[in-house]
């Protein structure tokens, strides 16, 4: 039975227990305003992870839930590691799921990726083509610049929400150098100023400006400050190291690739039955033992365990010899070299 701190219990039954979160420390106590309206509704993008039947629930280790509460309660980032498919971002899903915090907020990083992407974008050369068209039909609509303003994941993350938004940033290990620097203000301070509408605060105090979502929002003076602030899942794959102050500011969470023990188990029968149902459990229990037990040590991810399971039960039902050749090679290691299984 989780401790009764714990607001995310990593259940799956959705409850409101965000509500009885405390207030923020004294030093992460933020007041944006206006308030942000209600985010959409959780998406197609979360049932694809967290599975479309039961109750979609993620088997957590004991330190896991506490390390992932105490975020919650420190208004902190939670930077996640871990092996490809050992549910980096299905985290995230499962926590805006269950605390009912509406669609995750999805930002994957490149080796391109500015902070200013994730922020913001503005499309000047569309209001200067509207400028041109408007010359020839005397019908000018450029003088709304929140037309041409969209924010991004991080950017909408940040509005002045009653309830905290998810934001999942994706593989920051893969960003340029200077993207985990630059990400600090803005995690720190909760908030960030857009120049093309500071430079209006003047004249026209409120902006309204697309979402991330598809919706509009209003900034008020250029800047926008965040009122709850979000919960902030940061994954990495450990290609590369991240600098001491991004560390400082973050709550770190390793996760296991999957294993042969209780913890292992429990999380890929918790998996497979939330996207297959309980139908087939005894075979499905198999292709799971084998997933763990063979080739121990190698680096495998957990949807090859479901590729391998919608796969044999849809081809090869009633032939158990040919069922477990075939799901053997859907679950190949993916460290083993072209011949290494040979």
């Amino acid at each position: 039975m989780a401790p009764d701190w714990f607001v995310y219990r990593g259940t799956g039954e959705p409850h409101d227990g965000i509500g009885r979160l405390p207030a923020p420390p004294p030093w992460r106590d933020f007041d944006g305003a206006p308030v942000a309206a209600d985010p959409p509704p959780l998406g197609t993008e979360s049932t694809r992870r967290l599975g479309t039947r039961g109750t979609l629930d993620v088997v957590w280790r004991p330190e896991d839930l506490e390390l992932i509460n105490a975020a919650l309660y420190l208004r902190r980032p939670l930077l996640v590691t871990g092996d490809p498919g050992a549910g980096k971002s299905t985290l995230a899903h499962a926590l805006a799921h269950e605390l009912g915090l509406g669609r995750v907020l999805h930002w994957p990083v490149v080796s391109r990726t500015t902070l200013r992407e994730g922020l913001y974008a503005y499309d000047a050369i569309a209001r200067l083509q509207d400028v041109q068209l408007a010359r020839q039909d005397g019908t000018d609509h450029t003088a709304d610049i929140g037309r041409y303003l969209r924010l991004g994941p991080l950017g909408t993350a940040l509005l002045p929400y009653e309830r905290p938004r998810v934001l999942l940033v994706d593989e920051l290990d893969k960003s340029d150098i200077d993207l985990p620097n630059d990400l600090l203000n803005a995690l720190e301070e909760g908030e960030f100023a857009v120049p093309e509408l500071e430079r209006l605060s003047g004249s026209q105090e409120e902006v309204e400006v697309l979402t991330d979502d598809g919706g509009r929002a209003v900034v008020r003076r250029g800047r926008i400050r965040c009122r709850a602030f979000p919960v902030v899942v940061l994954t990495s794959n450990g290609e590369r190291d991240f600098p001491a102050p991004l560390l400082r500011r973050c709550l770190h969470l390793d996760l296991p690739s999957p294993r042969d023990d209780e913890w292992g188990a429990a999380r890929l029968g918790a998996m497979v039955r939330a996207h297959f149902g309980p139908a087939d459990g005894d075979r499905n229990d198999v292709l799971i033992r084998q997933f763990l037990q063979s080739s121990p040590g190698s680096l495998r991810a957990a949807d090859q365990l479901l590729n391998a399971v919608y796969l044999t039960q849809q081809t090869l039902r009633d032939n158990e010899a040919d069922r477990q050749r075939l799901a053997e090679l859907l679950m190949r290691p993916l460290d083993q070299g072209e011949h290494g299984g040979r």
